[in-house]
């Protein structure tokens, strides 16, 4: 895909401040169904909405045969990892397991899905482990802590061995503590048999995005070329010269060293989508920066603007080679 940017003058704020490890969540990746063992369905259509609150998609399957087919239809959500005491990841619930709020409807009526979680640390599955001793398998829930702070010694030290857990020390205000904490994957996914009759069948989910977000930026600061990060982010969000133009401008009005914007950022898995029999025949996306005074930038080639806040884009026997990824810049401090 091309490089292609869509540029919003944003108001502007007095803040100021570049962008720092520590003031940054990280976004997890999601993506849509998986098909597996596949080679009769085809996705005729997916209509995908993406937003920093809420990613909705809407499929429609042909089972272009005379013979229904039954096929395990999966959503794997992605890994949760904590391997240090400064993981800092976005995740948009409390649930243990429905990290997402993942709900799904087919033919508009909801769907029971199964949950499957497995817990890898080192390589291994120790999935059974923890659920022997009672343990939360969740790494970034305070929960999990605290269980593991309440297990016997013999059980902590198993636990330090394997390298499923760390001691962290620190000083909240009470004098100095120590506390064990997590230090594994979690993988989950939902996941269900769908028997497709010939015909059509519409399958839509919804959830939460996880959404990364630092409180400043480093594009705009002298020597943002020279940062390894912001590099990359350049070309993973086809940041343009317009762009940077536009964040420049908001720098010189606000007076300061940095622009007083803070990211977000959005990843979605698109290239699920080739798992599929057949290309997908009609595939539309809409992005909604979720407000006028922000700025916005993807990959795409012949997106357009629909409304103050939304583009479009629009492909035919469409097959998924890469993922999407998305970067909205706003006011410090702004909703």
């Amino acid at each position: 895909m091309r490089r292609l940017t869509f540029l919003v003058p944003l108001a502007m704020s007095l803040a100021c401040g570049g962008a720092r490890a520590n003031d940054s969540s990280a976004e997890l990746t999601t993506g849509g169904l998986e098909l597996r063992r596949n080679s009769v369905v085809e996705m005729d259509s997916e209509d995908l909405f993406v937003s920093a609150t809420e990613i909705r998609v809407r499929y429609r399957f042909v089972n272009p045969t005379q013979q229904a087919a039954t096929i395990l239809v999966a959503f794997p959500m992605p890994d949760v990892s904590v391997t240090g005491p400064d993981e800092n990841i976005s995740v948009p619930t409390e649930e243990p397991e429905n990290l997402l709020a993942f709900r799904t409807l087919v033919n508009g009526a909801p769907v029971a899905a199964q949950v499957e979680q497995k817990v890898v640390a080192k390589g291994v599955d120790r999935t059974q482990l923890l659920r022997e001793l009672g343990a939360p398998l969740a790494p970034h829930l305070r929960v999990t802590g605290e269980a593991l702070d309440r297990l016997p010694q013999p059980a902590k030290d198993q636990l330090l061995k394997l390298g499923l857990a760390e001691i962290e020390e620190f000083d909240a205000g009470k004098g100095w503590e120590k506390h064990l904490s997590p230090r594994w994957t979690l993988k989950t996914t939902w996941f269900w048999e769908q028997t497709f009759p010939p015909g059509e069948t519409l399958i839509e989910h919804a959830y939460k995005p996880s959404v990364g977000g630092s409180a400043g930026t480093s594009f705009g600061a002298k020597d943002w070329r020279n940062d390894k990060w912001a590099a990359e982010a350049a070309r993973r969000y086809c940041v343009d010269a317009d762009f940077l133009a536009a964040i420049e401008r908001v720098r010189r009005a606000a007076r300061a060293d940095y622009p007083p914007l803070s990211e977000e950022r959005i990843s979605y898995v698109l290239s699920s989508g080739a798992n599929w029999a057949k290309p997908i025949r009609d595939f539309r996306l809409v992005v909604d920066k979720g407000a006028p005074d922000r700025m916005i930038s993807l990959c795409a080639e012949g997106i357009r603007k629909i409304s103050p806040t939304r583009f479009e884009w629009r492909r035919q026997d469409f097959r998924p080679a890469g993922d999407l990824h998305v970067l909205i810049l706003k006011k410090q401090g702004a909703e």
